[in-house]
């Protein structure tokens, strides 16, 4: 008998401790840290954003705990209560808040305790339930920049409409298409003239030109050919005689100097001008004295008369 209840006791004590086993296994598989002791706190959302139980808890990106239970009633507006459990070394200062945010680019969220900066003093006990807020993440802020864009394009394209539709309405737009045929057909004009230009008188254009050339190579090869050399030497020449001519010129040796120098030949001139000068006044004033003058050196008659008179 005590054999057989040896036994027994062995087997329950065996089926103890596989339950104890398969609750801390159960409990360490879904997370829980099973070695430690932890402080619960809760906090009340009105949307979760995808967060789950066992979900991380952070503070400054350092994980610290995870969400414990997931509680909703959906007749209130805050439909959610989240419990959470972080390590017991943790003291939670007054003015904490459980923000949800957004955990990776997959859509999972998280919870992050988020301290206020300089508390000293009071501390939140266990099991109280945090003041809470939502954090939009990234793909929030990419979609919500996305519906603002969205936005003003559709406002941006209601009023392009408004101005089609209004232009439609003013036959501005039919107008406009004519315009448009009648530059085709200007267009279309204009090209078959290029074409017959580019036909008919480049042809003769370009002949010209090459003849033009050939004339300029002609002459450039009797340029070549020419004797430029002996052209400049006799250039030269006649450039000495005039030198030779000027400096003969500015000499008072010479017959030329002397005529251009010599102040007395000026001044004989000069002297032979006057007396011209006087003569053909005299000419002038007294013609009788030079008709009636004797081809025998005789003097005037008149003359003659007087002195008799004279007598």
């Amino acid at each position: 008998m005590k054999i057989k209840h040896w036994r027994e006791i062995k087997v329950g004590i065996l089926a103890v401790v596989c339950l104890v086993l398969l609750y801390f296994g159960f409990n360490f598989l879904k997370g829980f840290n099973i070695f430690s002791i932890v402080d619960h706190y809760s906090g009340v959302y009105t949307q979760l954003n995808g967060l789950t139980e066992q979900a991380p808890v952070y503070i400054r990106g350092y994980k610290v705990g995870q969400v414990d239970h997931i509680r909703y009633d959906f007749s209130k507006d805050s439909s959610f209560v989240v419990s959470i459990s972080i390590n017991r070394d943790i003291d939670l200062p007054k003015g904490t808040t459980m923000d949800l945010i957004a955990d990776g680019l997959l859509g999972g969220s998280a919870i992050s305790l988020t301290l206020p900066e300089g508390s000293v003093g009071e501390f939140y006990a266990e099991n109280t339930q945090l003041p809470t807020q939502i954090v939009p993440g990234l793909i929030d802020n990419i979609q919500a920049g996305l519906l603002g864009d969205l936005d003003s394009t559709i406002v941006v394209a209601k009023s392009l409409i408004a101005n089609v539709n209004n232009q439609l309405a003013d036959d501005h737009l039919k107008h406009s298409l004519e315009n448009v045929d009648k530059l085709s057909a200007d267009l279309t004009v204009s090209s078959r003239e290029l074409k017959h230009l580019m036909q008919n008188k480049v042809p003769s254009i370009v002949t010209k030109l090459d003849t033009a050339i050939g004339n300029i190579e002609v002459v450039s090869y009797d340029l070549k050919q020419a004797d430029l050399k002996a052209t400049v030497a006799r250039v030269d020449t006649a450039v000495d005689h005039v030198n030779m001519l000027l400096a003969e010129a500015r000499s008072t040796d010479g017959t030329l100097g002397m005529l251009l120098n010599d102040k007395s030949l000026y001044v004989n001139v000069n002297s032979t001008v006057q007396s011209a000068d006087s003569l053909l006044v005299d000419l002038k004033n007294n013609p009788r004295r030079y008709v009636h003058f004797s081809l025998f050196g005789g003097k005037d008659k008149s003359d003659k008369a007087k002195k008799t008179k004279n007598k």
